[in-house]
């Protein structure tokens, strides 16, 4: 099948985007690239750069046609731009199958019914976004559309389902009954404490984790389970791997090749993780993240999620910091419960050491009003690095409001 490739521009959530999905699913429009219309000048002209879209619909809806291309993308119905570990642009290519398959057995897992309207308050130019609206078009339903998570949008919405990231949840607080009427929330794209699970389901929030990233079709691993049809594997290297129907097709790079699909059919994620007796996937965060101090190794995420159950802290992100004697030390960017009284990094280590290993408790505390965040909702750890190591104390929270 011949498929050009448009680009759609996108400032707020619309139906237009909900049309131009449809219509690269069933095949009777282009191949669609969602992106952010807010984004800097220069880093959308950078996208545009590497990927070279065919067409370019801007947030008005006016298309501008670049070339008369239509072969480049047979089989390829979204592609999620994305940025490798290089930081240079890199889009996953996603087939209508492998997306209809996700949000069908998304469906299935949730027991969601033909007709329940889903609540998008993600970003429609990620991954999590993108799969509210598929999941919508193949239930027969119309998505209400939102910028933000707040408590009254969420409970003005009716929907029965919704798809949040730990920091939406975080941050309503004490209006966590509001998310009560819903039928499912996913909770999904970065980790999300055991404390804050225990909280929210606590609070009547029936909360489903979720694991999985662009390259798997947004989650595919359902509190630890995978999906059907998915299958997921922790292997000598610790990493996690995942094979099954919602495998992205490769690559779409700068360089002219790009890169294919996984060639045995097995994705090889950059997450650790342990799978327990009765086949439940603990993911334990991200192996390029992981703090070797004193030549222990130290998993970040596994101590944000215990010190986000201490007593003091409304939020926290871990990282490594370079340090002469011990390589690197583990740093703990705290949000307090209350500022005029925040918790002590005496207290933060001891909270860690009763339930983790010493080596892993923080020796340093940076105090901050808010952790910066990225457009996906996930913590800007790269950024908190950075900040760290240019001996800034203070950290610029993000502009992120969600």
């Amino acid at each position: 099948m011949e498929r050009s490739l448009r680009a759609v521009l996108v400032d707020q959530p619309t139906h237009t985007i909900i049309d131009r999905l449809a219509a690269a699913l069933d095949g009777s429009g282009p191949a669609i690239l969602p992106l952010d219309a807010r984004l800097p000048r220069g880093r959308l002209d950078a996208l545009l750069s590497a990927f070279d879209p065919d067409e370019i619909e801007d947030a008005g809806g006016v298309t501008t046609v670049r070339s008369a291309r239509k072969d480049r993308f047979p089989a390829t119905a979204v592609i999620v731009g994305t940025s490798g570990s290089t930081g240079e642009p890199k889009g996953v290519l996603l087939s209508a199958g492998a997306l209809l398959h996700s949000a069908r057995a998304s469906l299935a897992r949730v027991g969601a019914r033909a007709g329940e309207r889903w609540l998008c308050c993600l970003p429609v130019t990620h991954i999590a976004g993108i799969q509210v609206l598929v999941r919508s078009l193949v239930s027969g339903s119309e998505p209400v559309l939102a910028e933000r998570a707040d408590p009254r949008t969420i409970a003005a919405s009716g929907a029965a389902h919704v798809s949040l990231v730990p920091t939406q949840l975080q941050r309503l607080g004490s209006d966590l009954s509001t998310l009560n009427a819903f039928k499912s929330v996913l909770l999904g794209g970065a980790a999300a404490g055991a404390g804050m699970v225990e909280r929210a389901r606590a609070a009547g929030v029936p909360v489903v984790t979720t694991y999985g990233m662009s390259e798997t079709c947004g989650g595919c691993v359902y509190d630890g389970i995978p999906l059907d049809g998915v299958r997921a594997e922790v292997r000598e290297d610790g990493r996690i791997w995942i094979s099954g129907p919602v495998l992205f097709d490769g690559y779409l790079t700068a360089e002219p090749a790009g890169s294919g699909p996984p060639p045995d059919g097995w994705f090889r994620t950059g997450d650790l993780g342990v799978l327990g007796e009765d086949g439940r996937l603990t993911v334990r965060g991200r192996a390029d993240d992981v703090i070797n101090t004193g030549g222990q190794k130290v998993v970040p995420a596994e101590v944000a999620a215990v010190l986000a159950g201490c007593p003091g802290v409304r939020e926290v992100a871990v990282v490594g910091q370079s340090h002469p004697e011990w390589g690197e030390r583990v740093v703990a960017v705290v949000v307090p419960a209350d500022p005029a009284d925040p918790p002590t990094l005496k207290v933060l280590r001891m909270h860690v050491k009763e339930r983790l290993p010493r080596y892993a408790a923080p020796s340093r505390v940076v105090l901050v009003d808010a952790v910066p965040m990225l457009p996906n909702g996930k913590q800007d750890l790269a950024r908190l690095r950075h900040e760290l190591a240019h001996g800034r104390e203070q950290i610029e929270p993000s502009s992120v409001t969600n």
